[in-house]
């Protein structure tokens, strides 16, 4: 981003109103890190995952607040990659912008596993990389529509994915509430340390990084606040979404989970359609499972327009190849060289699918969970710089930094999803090099 600061024009008058951006964003976040991704972290630590998730709320509203008040102080296009350099520099910048663009290709790597795994529900011979291939073909289409067609489409896939979960929390109530007969066991809340924590803190710790990923999509309302008419109402978007947001995940996720045994949870089918197995509701495993659909693949699909524009941005800022500023022509703004390279990173994950198709899901979505905590950390160290912080904000950033740090490292402790640890690694050094490279070639290129 070393040309953006020269580029600090006097942001536009946008046309979105706070609630507006409140409504995209609980929209661009409810996806399958919830409907899905969230079955591992019950697997992890049980019923105290509804402590797991009020915590990463509490994270994840810390990183808003700042990032929203670095918005509403200096609004720019390039949000949090903008600020990184206002803070660290040019290599700051950088790394921060392709970072977010490898976390996304991740996610949508994330979603894709989840929405073939999700289609074997009723195809269960069909191998995932056929469904892949498919989910792949048809986000491409609907990107390519441009942001008019893509933002109808949203809207519509929006209003399907919060239905089904309000019908969830209704007829999980009428279930506890005994009005529906059940075949297996009977509701049971925990009254016990062990009940709460039946894998100690160990599991709770593990299942943190899975709080966190479920509330992934802040960044959107940072990216798009450049849209809001008032740009001072950005931190005001941001809170409400997270009480939304909270409030949902913490309500449903608490009615699953004494529904039925722990043991009874898989990451191959949601926690929702487990929780009301027992109790012969035949309609709601396909809704609900179609519904998981609708959401996986309207996230994937704002990821996939997300790191299109993402690029074009970094283009416009010397940090990706000019090429990726062209438009498909004067009738068209779609910025194609772009959409190309982020659907060869989507089709990338066909081949991982069909390679690695057993633990695929929870390797991919710990790698990408843990970028995006990187890039949230970014976001958390530029504040100290940019902002005129007060004692308070120091001190919420300092206990977000730890917040991060601790779902991080809980990632470790579980034998099953270190891998996605070592991705994420994996990628930080590329990056790293890639970074050291860029840098040293602009020191030697002439003035």
């Amino acid at each position: 981003m070393n040309k953006q600061t020269k580029a600090n024009k006097s942001p536009e008058t946008g046309s979105l109103s706070w609630w507006q951006l409140s409504l995209i964003g609980v929209g661009c976040t409810i996806g399958t890190g919830y409907f899905l991704g969230s079955g591992i972290g019950i697997k992890e630590t049980g019923f105290s995952i509804v402590f797991s998730f009020i915590i990463a709320a509490l994270g994840t509203y810390i990183v808003f607040n700042l990032l929203a008040k670095m918005t509403a102080a200096d609004p720019q296009e390039g949000s949090f990659c903008y600020y990184a350099n206002k803070a660290f520099g040019p290599w700051a910048g950088f790394s921060c912008g392709w970072n977010y663009w490898c976390s996304n290709i991740l996610i949508m790597g994330s979603q894709l596993t989840a929405l073939a795994l999700l289609s074997q529900f009723w195809f269960p011979k069909i191998p995932l990389w056929i469904f892949a291939c498919i989910y792949a073909v048809l986000s491409i289409f609907v990107v390519f529509l441009g942001t008019k067609g893509f933002d109808r489409v949203e809207n519509y896939l929006a209003v399907m994915k919060t239905a089904a979960i309000i019908m969830f929390i209704l007829l999980a109530a009428a279930a506890l509430l005994g009005w529906f007969k059940t075949s297996g066991h009977k509701p049971v809340f925990p009254n016990s340390n062990q009940d709460f924590f039946p894998h100690g803190w160990k599991g709770f710790w593990t299942s943190l990084l899975y709080a966190f990923y479920a509330y992934g999509g802040i960044e959107v309302i940072g990216l798009m606040a450049m849209q809001l008419k008032k740009k001072e109402d950005a931190p005001k978007a941001g809170t409400n979404m997270l009480i939304i947001l909270m409030i949902i995940y913490v309500l449903s996720l608490g009615l699953a989970v004494v529904l039925v045994p722990l043991h009874a949870f898989t990451e191959k089918e949601s926690p929702f359609v487990t929780a009301l197995s027992d109790y012969h509701l035949n309609f709601f495993p396909h809704v609900f499972n179609g519904a998981i659909i609708i959401a996986g693949f309207s996230t994937m699909t704002a990821s996939l327009f997300g790191v299109t524009n993402l690029l074009v941005t970094l283009a416009k800022g010397g940090d990706a190849p000019k090429l990726f500023e062209k438009k498909l022509n004067k009738f068209n703004s779609l910025p194609l060289p772009s959409l190309i390279l982020g659907a060869l990173g989507l089709f990338a994950s066909v081949v991982a699918a069909l390679i690695l198709p057993g633990k695929i899901f929870e390797y991919i979505t710990t790698a990408a969970g843990i970028l995006l905590l990187y890039n949230w950390a970014f976001i958390l160290f530029s504040s100290f710089k940019v902002l005129k912080t007060t004692f308070w904000d120091k001190t919420k950033a300092s206990v977000g930094i730890l917040l991060i740090i601790a779902a991080i490292t809980g990632t470790t402790l579980e034998k099953g999803i270190r891998i996605g640890f070592f991705v994420s690694l994996l990628f930080v050094v590329i990056l790293s090099v890639c970074t050291i490279i860029v840098v040293y070639k602009r020191k030697q290129a002439p003035l």
